[in-house]
């Protein structure tokens, strides 16, 4: 069975490895990444990973589409073999971790669980800031284990899900949290199940982009998102930029509705060993180490040169003053999902 990983990269070298060892351990056999406009090394770490046998690397130069780089990345990715002979498929971003919770912790073991799905959808679980003000060379998934309960009202972003699906001719493009451009009379065969083991309804065969609010979404499955890192590391994001819609900056807007701290997560660490195990192996080769430790001196210096402009100073001052996300009143979340008019929402 070939499960492919999809992914588009910029300035991502000193969090690669943590990434692909966790998703190797996991049972990912294949990973396709793009690169683009990379400054910190990873590119070329991504070229040396290649060389090793361990992922295989695009370049993702441009020109791009209105869509922005990453909707771009997709369309070369949908023509790749790695995606075309798949049997399973996913696209994901460096900050997000499949973390499964039934049997040994792997893809198989979620598969067996869910012996029928076409598809299943992986709610975000929310990994916010808790404070951490410094970047360290230190693993995402041990430093951040505060997150969003597991039940929640709002904000609508935290439902969002991503999509692993069986590659069986129902879609015909990547797309970011689900498949898109569904088959006529393919599409309403697929059996969609969530990170519970709930079969879904038919909207989520073609449309549906978000898990169903104040209920449990992680029973057999969760997709831990890690979007703002320590605060000298949401300065580099938000002089980046998103990947699929460069017109939206990140700022505090971004910050305040993700940073969720209100409970301890740590089930991750169920699989640290096998994790770390594959970190080492990376590491032992002396050019991955290296390009390594580069980019996090990359990312240090980085955030120095940043700060020489006020705008960044002025961000990271908020950042420094602003506390977590608290959970709001069931009624006042409700009158703002009906002024959001959430089915109107487009991918994000």
């Amino acid at each position: 069975m070939r499960i492919t990983a999809v992914t588009c990269v910029k300035n991502e070298a000193a969090f690669l490895l943590e990434w692909l060892a966790h998703h190797k351990a996991i049972g990912f056999t294949d990973f396709l990444v793009l690169s683009n406009g990379c400054e910190d090394g990873t590119d070329v770490m991504l070229d040396r990973l290649q060389d090793l046998g361990h992922l295989t690397h695009l370049r993702n130069d441009g020109p791009y589409d209105q869509g922005g780089i990453q909707w771009t990345g997709f369309k070369i990715a949908d023509k790749h073999p790695l995606v075309r002979k798949a049997d399973w498929l996913m696209t994901l971003d460096v900050d997000e971790f499949v973390n499964i919770h039934t049997g040994d912790n792997t893809l198989p073991a979620l598969f067996t669980a869910l012996p029928d799905a076409d598809a299943i959808t992986m709610t975000w679980r929310l990994f916010g800031n808790d404070g951490v003000t410094d970047y360290l060379d230190q693993p995402i998934t041990r430093q951040f284990t505060r997150a969003a309960p597991e039940v929640m009202t709002w904000p609508w972003r935290a439902f969002l899900f991503k999509t692993l699906y069986r590659n069986r001719g129902a879609y015909r493009k990547l797309g970011v949290h689900r498949p898109r451009s569904p088959v006529d009379g393919v599409a309403e065969t697929t059996r969609w199940y969530d990170g519970s083991g709930r079969e879904l309804d038919d909207k989520f065969q073609r449309s549906r982009i978000f898990s169903a609010f104040n209920q449990p979404n992680y029973g057999l499955v969760q997709l831990n998102h890690y979007p703002l890192g320590a605060m000298e590391s949401f300065i580099l994001k938000s002089d980046r930029g998103r990947v699929n819609r460069s017109d939206s900056p990140i700022g505090m807007d971004y910050w305040c509705e993700r940073n969720w701290c209100e409970v301890e997560d740590s089930s991750i660490r169920q699989t640290e060993a096998p994790r770390q195990a594959l970190i080492a192996e990376f590491m032992s080769d002396p050019k991955v180490a290296d390009l390594h430790y580069a980019a996090v001196k990359w990312r240090k210096q980085r955030f120095r040169d940043l700060m020489q402009d006020e705008p960044n100073r002025a961000l990271f001052g908020r950042l420094l003053m602003t506390p977590p996300a608290r959970p709001i009143p069931l009624d006042d979340a409700q009158r703002i999902y009906n002024f959001a008019q959430i089915s109107r929402v487009a991918d994000d």
